[in-house]
């Protein structure tokens, strides 16, 4: 079977959209506010399949997320707001402005400096602040990690790795401090500088920490797991153990996952 181009295809797409949206009782009555937290579930669902490295899975995940993009659009040119060419035009302008080096006459030495010309075009734009483009509602901690790029597109940033390492321990040792004189709001603010610390510092290392937390996450799932069969095959109990011999299962666990 030849392969369609993705022009066809995206025609496609909208046609059974349209009918989708005439014909079908349930895509009638969605609005963009159902489809809100459905297109974040996607979002998240995506991310699981890029960090797992499922190519199928990522594949059937952006198509879940370029019908949610349709059927917005779809639904705006009901009321005669926007369509999804306008959706494609705004993007195309805004990609083409953003990038003089590409279609412009600017010079550009790598892409610390790709960054720093966009911020600054986005001021241009109206911006009032680097950081309007920081959604409210992202997780903290991926909300920090935007933060500290924005910030640093505009040059407000660590010299090198080093210095940033020194604040890590210097926010460790302040937490500390507060944990001693048991003040409790201080602590809740001495432990958020820490994190907000630590993601910096895994930002100069090239590692993302959400990516790091969540591949962390699955790690000791995958252990806790093995380590709970383990033990009911041999007929104990986890919460009567002492945590000297769970460890000791723990450490098998361990070593059994890295062997899978």
């Amino acid at each position: 079977m030849q392969k369609k181009s993705a022009e066809k295809s995206f025609i496609q797409l909208l046609k059974i959209m349209d009918e989708l949206r005439q014909q079908c009782p349930w895509d009638k009555k969605q609005t963009m506010e159902s489809l809100r937290y459905l297109s974040i579930e996607e979002m998240y669902e995506l991310s699981d399949a890029i960090l797992e490295k499922n190519n199928d899975e990522i594949k059937n995940e952006l198509g879940d997320l370029l019908l949610h993009i349709v059927f917005y659009a779809r639904i705006a040119s009901e009321n005669n707001t926007f369509d999804i060419s306008d959706v494609i035009n705004t993007i195309c302008d805004k990609l083409i402005h953003r990038h003089p080096h590409i279609y412009g006459d600017v010079e550009v030495a790598d892409e610390i400096e790709v960054k720093k010309n966009w911020e600054k075009l986005k001021l241009k734009e109206g911006k009032k602040s680097v950081l309007e483009g920081v959604p409210n509602s992202l997780p903290a901690m991926v909300k920090a990690f935007r933060i500290q790029e924005k910030v640093r597109g505009v040059g407000f940033d660590w010299d090198n790795t080093l210095q940033v390492l020194e604040k890590v321990k210097e926010e460790l040792k302040e937490l500390e401090e507060e944990i001693e004189k048991k003040n409790a709001e201080s602590i809740e603010s001495e432990f958020g500088d820490l994190l907000f610390a630590l993601i910096n510092y895994a930002r100069f290392v090239d590692i993302n920490p959400d990516d790091a937390l969540e591949k962390c996450n699955k790690r000791f799932i995958n252990r806790f797991q093995i380590m709970e069969s383990n033990l009911k095959k041999e007929g104990k109990d986890l919460s009567e153990m002492k945590l000297e011999e769970m460890e000791k299962y723990w450490q098998l666990a361990k070593q059994e996952s890295l062997n899978q």
